[in-house]
Parts: C-alpha cells; structure tokens; sequence
C-alpha cells in the first residue's frame, strides 16, 4: 500500500532565515537605480549648473532636490516626462537660461515664470498648451519653441519680445497672426506651418527673416511686398491653396515667386506713374469697373498736399490715392466713349490739382507730360481695348470677362479666333479640362505661340505683331489689339484665300 509523504511546507519554512534576509533586502532596493540615477544628476547640477532630468517619467520635480543648492543652474531639461504643470522648483532658478520641458503633459504656464529674467531659450513644444500667456512676452527670449500644441492664437503683446530670434509655432491651430508681429525687429526664423492661417501679414516684409515656413495653411495670396524680403534664403510654402503666385510659379522656387511678386508690384505701380510717362509709352489696362460721378466729386475734393516728392521734383499722391483717382479717370472716358458723360475741358484742369501739390508750380510742367495729352492717349487705347473685346466676341458668339487679359492669357481664345477666321490655321490647341482647370505656363506659352505663327501665315506684317509676354504677362492689351486688327484687315481684304 502506498502511503503518503509529509505535507509540504511554505516557501518560508523551506528557506533559511538567512536566505529570507537577503531576499528581503533585494526586493526593498529595486529602485535604487532610479534614485540614485536622480541623486547623481542633481549633484552634477549643483557642481556643473546643467540639471538633466530627462526620459525619467517624472510627474512632479524631484523632492530631495531641496537637499541641493540649484541656484546656479543656467540650464534645466526637463523633456519627455509626465509632468502636468512646470514645477514651482523650476521657476525658483533664477539663473535659468534654458529651459526644456519638450513633450510632457503641461496643460499651462503660471504667472510666476515671470521671475526667470535670464531665461532666453524656451521650449515648450508638444504639451497640450490651448494659450499662451502674455507673461510669457515679459521674458528677454531669444527662442521661443511652441509647437505641437493646441494653441489658435498668440498673444498681442509678443511684439515685446524684442530679442526674439526664432519663433516656432507650427503644428497648432493658429488662425491669425497679431498685427503688431512685424515689430519683431530680430526675428531671423519663423515657421508658422501646419496651422490654419488665411492671411499673411504684410509687417512681416518688414523683418530680416532668413527663413520662412508657413506650409501646410490656407494662405491664397503671398502680399507683393514680400519681395522686400531680400535676406530669406529658405521659404516653404506647400500644401497651400496659392493663387497668386500661381501653382506653376511656386513649383520653381523661391527665385520665382519673387521675380513674380516683382512684376505684380511693377504692375500696380504702373497706374501711379502713367501720368509722368512720355506719351510714346503704351499702358496695358483690363476693363475699367462700373463708378458714378459721385466717386469723381469726391476724389476732386481730396486734400492737393497729401503727395510725396519723388526723387527728379515731380509731387505725387500715394500709390493709393493715384490708383483710385486714376480708376475714376479711366470711367470717365470709358464712359464718355459711350456717350453716357459730357466731360468738360475745365473738368481735366481740375483733376490736375488732385495729382499736383498746392505749392508746385503747373507751368513749369512740360506740355507733353501734362494731363490733356494722358487722356487723350487714354482714350485712345480705351477704343482700342473695346475694339478688341467687340471683335473677339462677335466672331466667337461667346461673352469675354471683365479681365480681358486674363482671358486671352492662356492663348486659347485667341487659337479659336485665328481658327474661325481660317480652319485649321492652329492644328492642336491646349484646352483646360475639369481636372486641370487652369493650363500650366508651358501649354499657355505654345498656344500663343501658335497664334502668333498663324498671323504670321495669313500675311499680318511683322511690325503688327505682338510679343509672346504682351498677352503671357496681360501687359500689352493695346498690341494684342494691333494684331488682331491687322488679322481681321488682312483677312477681310483676301476673302477668297481662307475659304
């Protein structure tokens, strides 16, 4: 018969009381390493006055830290914890140059961070910061790391920050910029990207920026003042709705869009100038908007010493002011053209004092730059314009835009013409479809090209015919209508040949 062994004993009645002792002892110092990994790291804080904390999982500031003079500590990272709050601890060293507290869990910065006036490197970036306070203007920053966090606005007073030389605040909800950004004079780094900023403001021209990232944004239109930024050397701009510049032009870079928003500001400052131009010069104008006789009362009545001098003595109204008057100009004759207003020859004299400063003396203005001559040359190339746009559409049985020019700059409209007066004149015209509505600059450049080598085949003479950037560039409207007149003419005059 079997019989049964002793019952077994416990672990404890097993083991010796030696052996337990020891094993006790183990279990009690499984920490060890860790605290004594932060002992030795505020010991060489008090010696070194760099306090590394980092990658420690720490949820409040090491309380035997009391038990070491931090006072000197110019440099404490604090990175990838789980901190909530920056540590009242920290803001008690005063010294503190560089502060670290990447990728916590920090939900606020307190007030009291104010007394950290040595501070100059911050980094505050992916917590989960909603506001950052305007306390935080108040410190002598140098740098300023924000990102990744769910912040949808900067405070107004961050124009303090006069020292500030890199501002990173990317990868937040940032949906304006404040208005008064521009007065960071030191600023060399911005990145703004990955937010949902509509609008960049044109201070930022003002700036000495050498690099510039606002990707990832909703921005439609880079301000023509921007090419006054001649220090930026890296600008990342995708992955925005761009219009202007176009697609095609931020393709190329940054050489460009800048030559770009050149030729934009040429233009716009064209209309300021036209009145001290020789009258030899041509304008290129798109279809003048609708007005009323009340907009030119007013402009009549606009204060004649608002101008600036220019550099050879001429005195002229801001680029503004010269842009809406001259906008009431071009109305006037176009409807004058029409038959609609009578304009008198004292009315043109009455103008001049609008361009003119009350002080300059009119006879000594030379008669071939005076205003009689400009609108006479503005009334002709106003004829021309709408001989163009009556041509176009009578023939093509289809309704242009207001924009004239940017209707004929891809070339497709003036293809269609030169094939209606002669089929088949242009063998493949380069069409947009709804997939690609707008043509790149390349099919643009041959479709006018083609037009162009189509007038030349239906006898329009050399000395008529435009250049390719007259329609590319919307800039020569009036030599476009030289040569589509001089193709109607030649065509009219040899019927027999293009049927």
């Amino acid at each position: 018969m079997a019989t049964l062994g002793p019952e077994p004993r416990p672990l404890s009645q097993l083991v010796s009381a030696p052996t337990q002792a020891n094993l006790g002892a183990l279990g009690s110092h499984r920490n060890l390493p860790l605290n004594r990994a932060l002992e030795r790291a505020l010991e060489e804080a008090a010696d070194s006055g760099f306090l590394n904390l980092s990658t420690r999982k720490l949820k409040e500031f090491p309380r035997t830290a009391s038990n070491y003079d931090l006072t000197d500590t110019v440099e404490a990272d604090l990175s990838k914890n789980r901190l909530t709050d920056i540590p009242p601890e920290v803001v008690h060293l005063v010294s503190l140059e560089t502060l670290n507290l990447y990728h916590n869990c920090i939900k606020s910065i307190p007030d009291t961070i104010i007394s950290l006036q040595s501070l100059t490197s911050l980094n505050i970036s992916r917590n989960q910061l909603s506001v950052l306070p305007a306390c935080v203007c108040g410190l002598p920053l140098r740098v300023l790391n924000a990102s990744n966090n769910k912040l949808n606005s900067l405070p107004e007073r961050i124009s303090q920050l006069t020292n500030l030389m890199e501002l990173d605040v990317s990868c937040n909800e940032v949906t304006t910029l404040p208005c008064h950004i521009g007065r960071l004079k030191g600023l060399r780094e911005l990145n703004v990207r990955r937010n949902l900023l509509c609008v960049l403001p044109e201070d930022l021209a003002e700036l000495p920026l050498v690099k510039f990232d606002f990707s990832c944004n909703k921005v439609s239109t880079i301000p023509v003042c921007y090419r006054k930024m001649t220090q930026l050397q890296s600008l990342q701009l995708d992955n925005n709705p761009l219009q202007s510049p176009p697609a095609q032009i931020c393709i190329k870079g940054k050489v460009h869009i800048f030559k770009y928003l050149t030729m934009e500001a040429c233009r716009s400052d064209k209309m300021a100038d036209t009145l001290y131009l020789p009258v030899t010069d041509r304008l290129s104008l798109s279809r003048p908007p609708a007005g009323s006789m009340e907009d030119i009362d007013q402009h009549k009545k606009l204060d004649s010493d608002s101008g600036v001098g220019s550099d050879n003595g001429d005195k002229r109204l801001s680029a503004t002011e010269v842009s809406m008057c001259w906008g009431c100009v071009c109305m006037v004759w176009l409807r004058f053209l029409k038959g609609c207003v009578h304009v008198c020859a004292d009315w043109c004299f009455c103008l001049v004092t609008v361009f003119l400063r009350s002080h300059k003396n009119v006879d000594s203005v030379d008669p071939q730059f005076t205003m009689r001559r400009k609108m006479e040359q503005l009334r002709e190339e106003l004829e021309l314009m709408e001989q163009l746009r009556e041509s176009i559409e009578s023939r093509l049985k289809v309704p242009l835009p207001e924009d004239l020019g940017s209707s004929l700059m891809d070339g497709v409209v003036l293809c269609h013409l030169a094939n209606h007066i002669r089929p088949r004149s242009v063998a493949s015209i380069h069409v947009p479809s709804p997939a690609v509505p707008k043509l790149s600059m390349a099919k643009c450049r041959r479709n006018v090209e083609n037009f162009l080598d189509a007038c030349k085949k239906m006898g329009v003479p050399e000395e008529k015919l435009c250049l390719p950037h007259h329609i590319l560039e919307e800039k020569g409207l009036v030599k476009v209508s030289v040569t589509v007149q001089a193709l109607l003419d030649e065509t009219s005059t040899k019927p027999n040949l293009f049927t």
